[in-house]
């Protein structure tokens, strides 16, 4: 379980970006969304940085473009709301064409433009890099609750599994004529959404119960460390070192 998850997320390569230990990109990754949101808004010479950053980040990894592209479509509703934002806000207006767009709604627009594309493009750069069990296995080494890993764990492992009966219900209603194509459609799409949120219930608590008999008692066995160099952490935080220079320049009088 979790292959086709393993599949659709992760590809393999030998890049050194591949060859981090999970948990210090984990938080290179976190440390560079953070400081890239730091920037100002309507610094652009540091956000058109940082998205060049994201870009470098993205091609580090040595991953083809048909595989990379696909993924970003992640960042689509930020785009779109981005877009939106000169329409909606209100304030000063300027004229461009025939439009009148605020000016405020510009540059919060730009802002978030390219504050969430360089963060899909350092995110898509860790999912590709990083099999979903070494995500795991890094929030255990970065001393995340329990709780909280065992929810990652399950999502990562079942993840496949839940989408295999969300297919096999799809097919279901297929082959008895169903197309949702109004709403009249929507009654039916919601009784099998709880129908499978149902089922996903039961099956998390039939190995729950399989865990306890098993000896469980909410605490996750212990797992060896990898060992990690100073090199691996110089790595993994050097796009947030070029982030703070950027922050820098955006705050410098």
């Amino acid at each position: 379980m979790g292959g086709a998850v393993t599949a659709h997320l992760h590809i393999d390569s030998t890049s050194l970006v591949h060859r981090l230990p999970a948990h210090a990109k984990l938080l290179g990754l976190l440390a560079l969304v953070l400081t890239v949101v730091a920037i100002p808004a309507g610094a652009w010479g540091p956000l058109a940085g940082a998205v060049i950053l994201g870009a470098a980040v993205l091609a580090s990894t040595r991953v083809p473009a048909r595989h990379t592209l696909p993924r970003l479509l992640v960042d689509v509703p930020f785009v779109v709301f981005a877009l939106a934002l000169p329409f909606l806000a209100r304030g000063e207006e300027i004229a461009l064409g025939p439009l009148r767009l605020s000016a405020a709604g510009l540059v919060a627009g730009g802002t978030l433009l390219a504050k969430a594309t360089t963060g899909a493009l350092a995110g898509v750069a860790f999912a590709v890099t990083t099999r979903p069990q070494d995500l795991v296995l890094a929030l255990q080494r970065l001393r995340v609750p329990d709780p909280l890993v065992l929810i990652v764990s399950f999502m990562v492992r079942y993840l496949s599994v839940v989408g295999d009966d969300l297919a096999r219900m799809r097919v279901a209603l297929v082959s008895r004529g169903f197309r949702p194509r109004s709403p009249a459609a929507w009654p039916v799409l919601a009784a099998s959404a709880g129908a499978l949120f149902i089922r996903t219930y039961e099956r998390g608590e039939r190995v729950h119960l399989a865990m306890v008999s098993r000896g469980y008692a909410g605490h996750l066995p212990a797992v060896e460390a990898p060992v990690t160099e100073p090199a691996h952490w110089a790595t993994a935080l050097l796009p947030t070192g070029c982030a703070l220079l950027l922050l820098l320049w955006a705050v410098a009088p």
